[in-house]
């Protein structure tokens, strides 16, 4: 059967601040440009364009900013956040699921978001189109826009294609990708999977886990519970000195920050199906100069290669106006390093 969610209520909140990682969701400040819409110009240049209602979609690999974009964007289109990590569902692991903590969503409602309370338990593409679809309904009905955001590329692509959900017969769509140069996007992830050790992972899995559980079902299939599973066996036996328990550590870290860049390739990798195979329309934003310096948010870069060409592409979008194709920021970061570029 059909998970159900609860009553009342689809957002459900995760629990304690993580500030150790306040550098990767810094406030953006509310920029004053003209693709700021009301509720109501939203609501009125739906009507007079296709009776279907409005959905954004963020794509992008893990680490390049797609939950910052999210919130960034909400705060200027009166919106609410679906989450479409199919690993950020379940009530737990924050640190190592990289759920957004309560203090960083700017007062942004967020949808689907830790309420799975079994860990064994798979959630389906299809629980998560139903899940979807109720979010959407409850978010339309107080005429915000939704906007789903995550890396789970299957679980989208059948919300989107489908025909058991009528997905396009009843939404017109825009998508989002940000995207970010993979020699840049291997040491943003470094970093960060550094800073989730700075803010506790180790102790976060220790405490639910499970010698011996299957990896590939569940919140189990989380990078990161299999990588410490040696480390945490040989803690609990006692049966290695500290050097020994020193280097299991730090081949688990250093497997989770291996298994993560190759989770980011195949990531980019199917957004890039969607794009060539199935002709999906794909507004890509080049994230690059962002976090070409030490893996950290540049906002100066933020505002210009990212937030700016996203507001301008949903506003279009929000008021029936054509969208132009092509990337966004490639320019400017051409400008800065040709060599960083790519498709």
């Amino acid at each position: 059967m059909s998970r159900l969610l609860p009553a009342g209520t689809i957002m459900v909140p995760i629990g304690s601040p993580l500030d150790k990682r306040r550098t990767r969701m810094m406030r953006t400040p509310r920029l004053q440009v003209q693709s700021h819409l009301t509720c109501r110009e939203i609501t009125l240049a739906s009507k007079q364009q296709s009776h279907k209602n409005k959905v954004l979609f963020v794509l992008g690999a893990t680490a390049t900013g797609k939950t910052k974009l999210s919130i960034d964007l909400a705060r200027h289109f009166n919106s609410e956040i679906i989450n479409a990590d199919k690993m950020q569902v379940y009530k737990g692991l924050d640190i190592l699921g990289n759920k957004v903590p309560e203090e960083e969503r700017q007062g942004i409602p967020h949808h689907l978001l830790g309420f799975v309370d079994n860990f064994d338990e798979d959630y389906t593409p299809q629980e998560f189109c139903n899940h979807v679809h109720i979010a959407m309904d409850h978010i339309l009905g107080k005429g915000r826009i939704p906007i789903v955001v995550g890396g789970s590329n299957g679980y989208i692509e059948m919300l989107v294609n489908n025909p058991s959900f009528d997905f396009k017969a009843n939404f017109d769509a825009s998508f989002i990708w940000i995207d970010v140069a993979l020699k840049v996007l291997y040491r943003r992830i470094v970093k960060r999977v550094d800073e989730m050790m700075d803010a506790g992972v180790v102790d976060e899995v220790r405490e639910v886990f499970v010698p011996g559980k299957d990896y590939g079902r569940g919140i189990w299939r989380t990078i990161g519970v299999e990588e410490l599973e040696p480390f945490f066996i040989v803690e609990r036996t006692n049966s290695a000195d500290e050097a020994t328990k020193k280097m299991l550590l730090d081949s688990a870290v250093e497997d989770i920050k291996r298994n993560t860049c190759k989770l980011a390739e195949n990531q980019i990798g199917k957004i890039k199906r969607l794009r060539d195979e199935l002709g999906w329309k794909l507004h890509r934003i080049d994230a690059t100069p962002v976090f070409e310096e030490h893996g950290g948010v540049c906002m100066d870069m933020w505002m210009k290669a990212v937030l700016t060409p996203s507001l301008e592409i949903c506003s279009a979008f929000l008021k029936g106006e054509s969208e132009e194709d092509g990337d966004y920021g490639a320019q400017f970061l051409a400008s800065r390093n040709p060599a960083l570029q790519y498709k």
